[in-house]
């Protein structure tokens, strides 16, 4: 079976991927496939996500395991086929290429071609030019110093009541050594 899937970018709306893979590939080959088609390093650590139809995450394929400890499966581009995660026409997907600032493609998957095979990923479609591949973070710039207020500016009142009443906390007695 051949999955065709369609790759969009919002950073840049006039470049569009379609890259056609069998079922039964990797995730690794679909994401070699599309940093080629785009012009990207191969280097960079990137993830796919499987999302809902509101483009929300569900599982990540990422490129190598993180070693993060967790109760979620781990799904490695080399040892995931598509097949295993992806199946149904309209499926959504983002490839995220960018960690550092969370830049992402969106995919769709097209079309299933069914009784077909392909030896290697096709990119059988590329229009427009791929987002720059990686652009430095920004950081809000660093607030005008601020003035610390003295004692005296703030005053008594700030704080509270001048006068402190013990049985106003409760009694602490009743929590156990786990609660703490």
């Amino acid at each position: 079976m051949i999955y065709k899937f369609l790759i969009g970018s919002e950073e840049s709306s006039n470049f569009k991927l379609e890259i056609a893979i069998d079922s039964e590939d990797t995730f690794l080959r679909l994401r070699n496939a599309i940093l080629d088609a785009a012009g990207y390093d191969m280097e960079q650590v990137d993830s796919f996500y499987i999302c809902d139809d509101e483009w929300n995450r569900e599982k990540e394929v990422t490129y190598v395991d993180m070693d993060v400890d967790t109760d979620e499966d781990i799904w490695i581009m080399e040892d995931t086929r598509l097949d295993e995660l992806v199946e149904d026409e309209g499926q959504k997907l983002k490839f995220v290429f960018d960690y550092m600032t969370e830049r992402y493609f969106y995919m769709k998957l097209k079309e299933v071609v069914p009784g077909k095979s392909l030896r290697d990923p096709l990119c059988q479609r590329k229009e427009g030019r791929a987002p720059k591949e990686n652009v430095e973070p920004t950081f809000a710039p660093a607030p005008a110093k601020v003035e610390t207020p003295s004692l005296e500016d703030i005053g008594e009142e700030f704080y509270g009541d001048a006068e402190f009443n013990e049985e106003e906390l409760g009694d602490f007695g009743e929590l156990s050594d786990e609660a703490l």
